[in-house]
């Protein structure tokens, strides 16, 4: 088995060691982007410069330097600066951007030896929750070609599922790397707020909400990357007692297959010994989860509502309609919309203080066809365009953590996720619980 394909701490030490190159894995990279992408469209830009950058981990390593990601190549999502690189937020209106500098997380992931081997598609402005964009067309999920991987950061898991790449960084400002992961079989982090430093980068529709995020195979290489990313130090596994919501109190229905998969991950839980309780949520009776979006509409609006007016062609008709949506926006309404948020975030914080942590599935629904941008239905009953997130984006107004981990699959084969949030500046606990729990739920069927 190559070393893109086991865990990250294996292959770095062989680099560090100096038994493996640095040079030759990103080689390795290089060809299986060449050789799968086609087939998922995941990789919307190549660093042409990669290889030199594996020669200088190789120089550095050789000069004494201990490099905690010593020659592991990464993608990076298309909305996050990378120096001399086209980053183009999936958008038409920036297909000619060059990004002037590199995104602190990405200065720290070079720092520790990381190779940019290029760039992942993602949706325009990482605003749509499936995987297509006029700009880069659909990529698709390597579990089934047919399905989405989710969006916005459909690349990023796409490639790390398509075995290009051993690691990735997305963003997630409303459940864009806890989401795909799930639809890909992954490992997704939303640290705390702040945590990873979000720019220097574009500015962003709803600001104090989106965050940089790793994408991995595995629970240990999340924390590798976080220890890097967020500066974490490794946690004892805390108190293993989680409170659980199938519907995470929103009364969002569940497709039958993901509703049968969280009862037999807590049936599992329960038999290894871990004391589970009901979460005890109170969402105030006029939260709904879409109550929010006129901030991203507004947002959109204000930023590109004048480009969209003379060329509305460019832009992909649903972030058109986003568009279109916020400039007829009040103020009146915008303000409901943070008092909304506000309101999430005080009942999702005080539920945190009460159960330190709660777990939901990650999403109501599996994978849906690639060229749909949300699931017709979702439980059987007819879905709105935002219904198969709505279990995520109040963590991101909340600014507290969450993880994806794989939990099964549906009767379909497509993976499913479960979700585990804790309390903002838990981050390490948080992993150290997703650790402590990915084998175990390996074991659901």
């Amino acid at each position: 088995m190559s070393l893109l394909d086991g865990p990250l701490s294996p292959l770095v030490a062989e680099v560090q060691s100096g038994a493996a190159s640095a040079v030759a894995l990103t080689r390795e990279a290089l060809d299986r982007a060449e050789a799968r992408n086609p087939a998922i469209n995941a990789v919307c830009g190549i660093n042409p410069a990669a290889l030199d950058e594996a020669k200088s981990v190789e120089v550095r390593i050789k000069a004494g330097e201990a490099l905690p990601l010593a020659g592991v190549p990464v993608l990076i999502k298309d909305n996050i600066w990378v120096k001399g690189l086209r980053i183009a937020q999936g958008s038409n209106l920036f297909a000619d951007h060059i990004a002037p500098e590199d995104a602190e997380a990405v200065t720290r992931l070079r720092k520790a030896g990381a190779v940019v081997i290029g760039i992942a598609t993602c949706t325009e402005f990482a605003c749509k929750g499936a995987g297509s964009s006029q700009l880069h067309g659909i990529t698709r999920n390597p579990i089934d070609t047919a399905l989405t991987p989710g969006g916005s950061s459909c690349g990023s898991v796409a490639a790390v599922a398509a075995g290009i790449v051993p690691m990735a960084l997305g963003t997630d400002a409303g459940g864009s790397t806890r989401r795909p992961p799930a639809h890909t079989g992954l490992c997704g982090m939303k640290p705390t707020q702040d945590l990873i430093p979000y720019g220097p980068g574009f500015d962003e529709p709803v600001w104090g909400i989106s965050v940089i995020c790793p994408v991995a195979r595995r629970m240990e290489d999340i924390a590798l990357a976080m220890s890097v990313l967020g500066g974490l130090s490794p946690a004892k596994t805390p108190t293993q007692a989680i409170a659980i919501s199938a519907d995470f109190g929103t009364g969002q229905p569940l497709d039958p297959d993901v509703a049968a998969n969280f009862d037999a991950v807590v049936t599992t839980l329960k038999a290894t010994g871990i004391k589970i309780t009901d979460a005890d949520i109170h969402w105030p009776g006029d939260i709904r989860g879409h109550d929010i979006q006129p901030l991203q509409y507004a947002g959109l609006a204000d930023l590109y509502g004048t480009e969209w007016k003379a060329r509305p062609e460019i832009f992909d008709p649903p972030l058109g309609d986003q568009i279109a949506k916020g400039l007829a926006l009040s103020g009146v309404e915008v303000a409901a919309a943070h008092q909304v948020s506000h309101k999430m975030r005080d009942t999702l914080c005080a539920a945190l203080d009460r159960h330190g942590f709660i777990a939901t599935p990650t999403t109501p629904c599996a994978a849906w066809p690639a060229a749909q941008n949300a699931p017709t239905k979702i439980g059987g009953k007819p879905a709105a365009a935002r219904d198969h997130a709505a279990f995520t984006p109040q963590i991101n107004h909340a600014g507290v953590p969450a993880l994806s981990i794989p939990c099964g699959k549906d009767s379909r084969g497509r993976p499913l996720g479960l979700q585990l949030i804790a309390q903002a500046g838990a981050d390490a606990a948080l992993i150290a619980l997703g650790q402590s729990l990915e084998p175990i739920l390996q074991k659901v069927a």
